[in-house]
């Protein structure tokens, strides 16, 4: 719990800054980019994790990486968060971040499972339909899970929608059961 306030209070800092500077969408499509390369690159996440080196040297290495793709104070940030012994923590930064994005511009990150994968028309008319419940733009993360056999499951915060064929089955099974003959 610690560690997602300690992001937490990262992202508000950021946010903050990008306000100031080139804007929130713009940082948070950075922070994305920086947090998805580590996540996607093991030895990049242990020369960033690992204690023993020199913050210099991985501020050297976020410097020659990004140095000219990102604005300075958005640099900045990354180096202060390696003065802090806090970049083990980027990836948890990017969430709290996007959440305070999402939240800021009226926006819904909500769960979308589905049996097979969904065309681009099938995505937007989801995410049209589903902003229309929700009151708010929704962006829908799909999954596919075949195991749902059909239909579709949207998690969205903490309510669960199961609309899938096998929960339905599922409550047919145990009214069959229930049932006196």
């Amino acid at each position: 719990m610690r560690d997602e306030s300690v992001a937490r209070n990262y992202a508000e800092a950021l946010l903050e800054l990008a306000e100031r500077h080139e804007g929130i969408e713009a940082y948070g499509s950075w922070m994305e980019s920086v947090a998805e390369l580590i996540a996607q690159n093991r030895k990049l996440a242990l020369f960033l994790g690992t204690p023993r080196i020199d913050a210099q040297a991985k501020k050297r290495v976020l410097k020659t990486a990004l140095g000219d793709q990102v604005p300075r104070p958005f640099l900045n940030f990354l180096l202060i968060t390696i003065d802090k012994r806090r970049q083990r923590l980027f990836g948890a930064i990017n969430e709290a971040y996007q959440r305070l994005l999402d939240e800021r511009l009226g926006r819904e990150r909500v769960e979308v499972t589905v049996a097979h994968p969904l065309d681009e028309n099938a995505r937007a008319e989801l995410a049209t339909h589903l902003s229309g419940l929700l009151g708010k733009q929704a962006i829908p993360q799909v999954r596919v899970r075949p195991d749902i056999l059909g239909g579709v499951v949207v998690k969205s915060g903490d309510r669960i929608f199961d609309g899938s064929v096998r929960h339905k089955m599922e409550r047919l099974r145990r009214r069959m059961l229930q049932t006196e003959l």
